[in-house]
């Protein structure tokens, strides 16, 4: 039987924080070292890795039906694709990259304007170049192959992705502007997305792959309480943004268990108050998909 979906996924940094996901998600999907198709435990779905940096480009050419992609792709391709979901998700945090245009802390640069008639570098290019055309800023914008950071002492300023700042202020520089921020964004190609039977698989997957997102910053928490104390607990529980726990009668017919999805933050917090409000028998465990 011929797959119904090719899938996209994205070879290089984001590799396996997507295939994490998509385990997650329910797929399992095995990447051998030298295969650009890696297997899925789906035979609805063919995978093929690209580079984020073309995966748009291939899924508005009808290389893929639906891939995995940062929005900046998107827009420094300016390709023509259906974004499926934003996936608030990377290989550090949860955090969108942010592109920031960025000179050594000793530069006298100070604002973009100050930049004018001189050197950027980024892999960045077209979307750099339209930030400063935007401003009205004469400046020429180089192709940078790799160890941007480093030229930003050589040339004038570079433009460069940053999650965390650590890169940055390892190679003492510092931010001048933000050019865009970017989150991870499933894209489907507009051909496959008009398809009823293709566009029913593609919401099939997003709709487990945000699961499995919205299930990263959340624990599931099980805990028994007395019958007489159980309005308490559920004003703690409610305290916490809950309010509907899945309550279960106990064969003692005097207590019944609860359970409840709260925050990972909260849980911490939570549990003494409970304990207190005269809860007990706490199970913590972690959640793979949470769909609404």
């Amino acid at each position: 039987m011929e797959p119904l979906l090719t899938l996209g996924l994205p070879k290089g940094s984001l590799q396996d924080a997507t295939i994490d996901l998509f385990r997650r998600a329910g797929y399992q999907i095995q990447v051998s070292e030298r295969s650009y198709f890696p297997s899925i435990d789906d035979p609805q779905i063919r995978c093929i890795m690209f580079r984020s940096q073309e995966m748009a480009r291939y899924t508005e050419d009808g290389i893929v039906d639906c891939g995995v992609t940062g929005l900046d792709w998107i827009e420094e391709t300016e390709s023509d694709v259906h974004q499926v979901g934003e996936m608030q998700y990377s290989k550090v945090s949860a955090r969108p990259a942010r592109w920031v245009l960025a000179v050594p802390n000793e530069s006298d640069i100070q604002t973009p304007e100050d930049l004018a008639g001189g050197v950027i570098a980024t892999e960045l290019v077209e979307t750099t170049r339209r930030y400063f055309q935007r401003k009205g800023i004469d400046v020429k914008v180089e192709f940078s192959w790799g160890a941007t950071e480093v030229k930003a002492r050589i040339l004038n300023a570079i433009v460069d992705v940053t999650e965390t700042g650590a890169s940055l202020r390892a190679n003492n520089l510092r931010v001048i502007d933000e050019i865009m921020s970017s989150t991870p964004r499933f894209i489907a190609n507009n051909a496959a997305w008009a398809d009823p039977e293709r566009r029913e698989k593609i919401e099939s997957i997003n709709l487990l792959l945000q699961g499995a997102i919205a299930a990263r910053s959340k624990v599931g928490l099980k805990l028994n309480v007395p019958l007489d104390k159980l309005s308490d607990v559920l004003t703690v529980i409610g305290s916490f943004g809950e309010h509907s726990p899945t309550v279960s009668p106990l064969t003692d017919k005097e207590w019944v268990a609860l359970e409840v999805i709260l925050e990972e933050r909260a849980e911490r917090e939570a549990i003494p108050k409970l304990q207190q409000a005269g809860a007990s028998g706490f199970v913590s465990y972690p959640l793979n998909k949470v769909i609404s």
